[in-house]
């Protein structure tokens, strides 16, 4: 079944606001537009439940029920157990305690593998582990494609490493890596993963408990949410680290690894994530049933939509010979998060698209190691067009005669 695109661009208020007429949101990658269910409910939460949550007062208690509503359904959609799901402020922040977890968990001598493929936030926090005698290995990309290569990973691994830290795909090179042959290897020597889904949950909410990954990571305002970030860490390895919370929270493993008291009104509102998921997977005629099955129903409707919407994108760039597209140029094996290397600094060519009406960003994108990697310039940039589910057609055909024109000068 296609995707009812109008249907879909119903549930955004930004696709009706008036300043926002004639303009094609282009970076999604850095922040989505955030759905009604979530609005709904931020400003419910806010107008009758703004209070301390789970004391015995009805404010109260629904306050903290929403809260509790929000962990257990996005965690049956991502195939784990309740528990294993935590918020916090960011997906950088989750990382640096984790980071800190690892810190005591581990001793002089051990290793962990991190890319140069990554966004910053999967890499620097590891990277620092080195202070404290901790051996980091870099699994490098080809500084041609920006691919991953597992088999050099395999030459990385041995009994000495603990943990490997790798993106679902990249916020700058966009190919989607192998998840669970990776996290398959891994395993296989006895190490932990780590996998920064960022720049991929926003395609649709993967099934962590199949893909396998030990710890998984995304934010919620890049998928239709609020301002907050979402860590999966499985029991096995939740248990093992050493308590980042208070000690009085030790037990409860969601609370484990949030030292900071939660923002009580934008967890209750991802919760409206959950309901974005159910309202689409209804509207096409999916399982009615909440859950992993509901979930990869609504991920299988958002990527085909994408996938169909990149390709003709990918066709018209990969040949140009003004700039090199970074990643693949079949829209199959990527997100539609696509990095353009020009012949000058980006910055300036995505202001001369939003005159066109295309919104749209250049720079390195926190992703300097990758781009330093494959030889492009820091200074210049990429530039970056990137859009999700619910980029319409004619949008697409916006940015495409846009970037002609600007390109063409």
């Amino acid at each position: 079944m296609a995707l009812d695109i109008d249907y879909v661009r119903s549930q955004f208020p930004a696709f009706s606001a008036p300043n926002l007429q004639g303009q094609a949101f282009f970076e999604n990658a850095g922040g989505s537009y955030t759905c009604q269910p979530v609005i709904n409910r931020l400003t419910r939460f806010y107008t009758e439940r703004k209070v301390q949550p789970y004391a015995p007062y009805e404010a109260s208690t629904l306050a903290g029920a929403e809260m509790d509503e929000a962990r257990h359904r996005l965690a049956k959609i991502m195939g784990v157990d309740t528990d294993e799901l935590s918020f916090g402020p960011s997906t950088t922040q989750n990382t640096y305690v984790l980071a800190q977890a690892f810190r005591q968990f581990l001793s002089p001598g051990e290793a962990i593998i991190v890319t140069n493929q990554d966004h910053e936030a999967n890499s620097g926090p590891w990277r620092r582990l080195a202070d404290a005698g901790i051996e980091v290995r870099e699994w490098q990309i080809d500084p041609q494609t920006g691919h991953l290569n597992p088999a050099d990973l395999e030459n990385l691994l041995d009994e000495n490493v603990r943990l490997v830290c790798f993106p679902h795909c990249s916020n700058v090179v966009g190919e989607l890596n192998p998840v669970t042959e990776i996290t398959a290897l891994a395993h296989a020597a006895g190490a932990f993963v780590c996998v920064d889904g960022v720049s991929y949950a926003p395609h649709g909410l993967p099934n962590v408990g199949e893909l396998g990954p030990d710890i998984y990571l995304f934010s919620a305002y890049k998928t239709y949410g609020p301002h907050q970030g979402l860590m999966v860490i499985r029991r096995a390895l939740g248990e093992l680290l050493p308590n980042q919370g208070h000690f009085f929270n030790g037990d409860s493993l969601y609370k484990r690894f949030t030292p900071a008291g939660p923002d009580h009104a934008q967890v209750a509102a991802c919760a409206g994530m959950a309901d974005y998921i159910a309202t689409l997977a209804h509207h096409h005629g999916g399982p009615l049933t909440e859950g992993a099955t509901q979930g990869a129903f609504v991920h299988d409707l958002m990527r085909a939509h994408e996938v169909e919407l990149l390709q003709p994108l990918l066709d018209m760039v990969k040949d140009r010979n003004d700039l090199r597209l970074i990643g693949p140029s079949d829209a199959s094996k990527r997100a539609p998060t696509v990095a353009l290397a020009l012949d000058r600094p980006a910055e300036g060519v995505a202001a001369e698209l939003a005159e066109h009406g295309i919104m749209a960003g250049g720079g390195d994108f926190y992703a300097l190691r990758a781009l330093n990697a494959m030889g492009v310039s820091t200074s210049d940039g990429v530039l970056r067009l990137s859009f999700t589910h619910y980029t319409s057609k004619k949008e697409m055909t916006q940015l495409m005669e846009a970037l002609d024109r600007v390109l063409s000068k």
